[in-house]
């Protein structure tokens, strides 16, 4: 683990489940056999402080309505969790009542935003769909943001979807999932470029480890495409994540952690601060103690 003698890092990306709660049953097969176990917050606090994390950010892992009310409830009673990324059915005709709700409950303040596990969806254009369209407009007008998790196939989608939703901000997860296990950066880079252009969104630079070879990356493997990222979004629309535990399947949470500060290394100082702090108190409108957030946009 990483001594903790770096600046402070927020980690806009981890997860927890609890198995005897409820299945993740996208976790199958030999390769996510060391997954299938609880990971709970108490697992993560210790690493985290460690590392140098003052806060973070919550996000859900599975499609259904139970697991966010559970989720503001542990961030309620936690001093490390600032916001949480929740779901609701997009495609309900509910979704601004269903978001009230949520914002009603236990905890409900630390609600910053919505995912859906579209990288799942056979339909590439589903986030185009009118319903969908409809529900994310609910979203925009809640105040949230919406997270996308998406695979490259569907960056298409995702730029068309943000470029008609100008009011809503969109944070891209794991950088779109570049193929970092094969080197190929296009038409990864030409598709994240094309997103980037729209003033509406942010990039969290995260998940690149479990995109590259599990047992042999390195973190020159994985530049190329932290340096698309920053490019493209530039320091003030992109923000750190781990993406604990699943990180775990390459990485310890210090050597993720490490990684991505190598990978910034030629960032000036304020740059830094933006990456590892600054864009996700803007963009989730945290507040962290000693460091509310500001009031600009999430764009530069």
């Amino acid at each position: 683990m990483e001594a903790n003698t770096a600046e402070a890092v927020i980690d806009a990306h981890h997860h927890v489940w609890d198995l005897s709660v409820r299945d993740q049953d996208w976790i199958t097969g030999l390769e996510l056999a060391p997954l299938r176990r609880d990971f709970l917050l108490a697992d993560l606090e210790s690493e985290a402080r460690d590392a140098g994390v003052t806060a973070t950010v919550l996000v859900q892992t599975v499609d259904v309505p139970e697991e966010t009310p559970e989720f503001l409830a542990l961030a309620r009673d936690s001093d490390l969790v600032a916001g949480v990324v929740g779901w609701t059915d997009l495609t309900s005709p509910d979704v601004a009542r269903a978001l009230t709700a949520l914002r009603e409950r236990p905890g409900g303040e630390h609600l910053v935003g919505i995912r859906h596990q579209v990288q799942g969806e056979s339909d590439p254009h589903w986030l185009m769909r009118p319903d969908v369209l409809r529900g994310l407009a609910a979203v925009a007008d809640a105040g949230l943001v919406y997270d996308l998790v998406v695979r490259p196939r569907q960056l298409a989608a995702a730029h068309e979807t943000a470029r008609s939703l100008p009011g809503l901000t969109f944070v891209l997860d794991h950088a779109g999932k570049p193929p970092v296990a094969s080197g190929e950066l296009r038409p990864w880079a030409d598709a994240v470029r094309r997103l980037a252009s729209l003033p509406n969104t942010v990039c969290k630079l995260s998940g690149l480890v479990t995109e590259a070879d599990w047992g042999q990356w390195g973190v020159e493997d994985l530049r190329p495409y932290a340096d698309t990222v920053l490019e493209a979004f530039g320091p003030r629309r992109l923000m750190f994540g781990s993406d604990w535990p699943v990180c775990r399947l390459a990485a310890t949470y210090g050597e993720v952690i490490s990684t991505a500060r190598q990978l910034t290394s030629a960032l000036q100082p304020a740059e830094r601060h933006e990456v590892f702090t600054g864009t996700a108190l803007r963009t989730y409108g945290l507040t962290v103690t000693g460091s509310p957030a500001a009031q600009d946009a999430p764009c530069a």
